[in-house]
């Protein structure tokens, strides 16, 4: 049954072969509409380019979203169910019968309520049968991201071989995410602009998440390491515009002037601490739960690493703290069994 489901749900997305696509209409640009949506006429179609293309602007949550309501409407389509029909115990079946976490979960429900809740301003439908259905309890009180250790980042920025300018890119990425907690994707879309001296110091201009964009200084020690890949790279005056980290050509060493992804930059770690015998269970996001942990256990104020991070809430801010597991580790220790 969940084959079928995914089957159903490539095809509305244009990733089945011609073939098996015979029962889904096309739209402009080879887009194709659920099937509940093209036959509940004009205003669904509008309703559903509004949400999906309109309201959603990060093109995560527009992905992870869109995935979410196409496979709920295609779990509709095998009850025989119209739009208008659709009720809140077709929506808690669907929840019930999904083998997800309960965070994944919450996420369907959201993308399911908000985007009936446009069907109901577009009078496509009266009543949101998502809005009376109640998502499981999640609670989170610590964040599921490892942390990797003061001792365990300095032997990993240690282990880079810096004798050449690819060494010296991958040193200045990794300090960065260390020195500034920013997520690894601000740290790829840096230009060469977004790296100056305001006179009394250097500061690193960051693009982040929901269109923040963050001003943050940068220390002696992580000035001079960008410095040096600039330097080794021929890149200290290149147009302001121009990617601040760029591609190698294979293992020549030279650098190209494509910019490093996000996922570039996160399997480039991921090698890193491979060759310095670091746990695989690491990540990029490891280095901004230590930074965090690491200045509040210093006794800076939560208020103060919230705007380092970037965090809206403070809330979010505590969940990357992890001195409450070291104090839970400790409990443990001492059990006399």
């Amino acid at each position: 049954m969940k084959k079928s489901v995914d089957n159903a749900i490539a095809a509305s997305i244009g990733q089945l072969p011609q073939a098996r696509q015979s029962h889904v209409v096309v739209t402009e640009g080879d887009r194709s509409l659920p099937v509940l949506i093209e036959n509940a006429g004009a205003a669904a179609r509008f309703a559903w380019e509004e949400f999906i293309y309109g309201k959603i602007r990060n093109p995560h949550t527009r992905a992870a979203y869109e995935r979410a309501i196409r496979r709920f409407l295609v779990h509709c389509e095998a009850l025989n169910k119209e739009l208008p029909t659709v009720s809140p115990r077709d929506v808690g079946s669907y929840l019930d019968e999904q083998d997800y976490a309960p965070a994944t979960k919450k996420l369907h429900l959201s993308a399911i309520r908000h985007f009936f809740d446009t069907l109901v301003t577009r009078h496509v439908i009266m009543l949101n049968p998502a809005h009376s259905v109640r998502g499981e309890r999640l609670q989170v009180v610590e964040g599921k991201t490892p942390e990797i250790t003061i001792a365990q980042a300095r032997k990993l920025v240690q282990s880079l071989d810096t004798n050449h300018v690819v060494g010296l890119r991958d040193r200045a990425i990794i300090t960065i995410m260390i020195y500034t907690a920013a997520r690894v994707g601000a740290v790829a879309a840096l230009r060469r602009g977004d790296f100056y001296d305001l006179g009394d110091q250097h500061c690193l201009r960051f693009s982040e998440k929901g269109g923040k964009s963050r001003e943050i200084p940068v220390r002696h020690d992580l000035q001079k390491f960008v410095g040096d890949y600039l330097s080794a790279g021929g890149t200290e005056y290149a147009d302001k515009s121009k990617p601040l980290f760029r591609t190698t050509v294979r293992k020549t060493k030279k650098l190209t002037q494509n910019p490093m992804t996000a996922g570039d930059m996160a399997r480039m770690v991921k090698r890193r601490m491979k060759d310095a015998g670091l746990p695989s269970r690491l990540s990029p996001h490891s280095f901004r739960v230590t930074t965090i942990t690491d200045l509040l256990s210093q006794g800076v104020p939560l208020e103060d690493v919230q705007n380092l991070a970037g965090h809206a809430d403070p809330r979010t801010t505590r969940l990357y703290d992890r001195r409450k597991r070291k104090v839970t580790r400790n409990i443990v220790e001492r059990i006399s069994v």
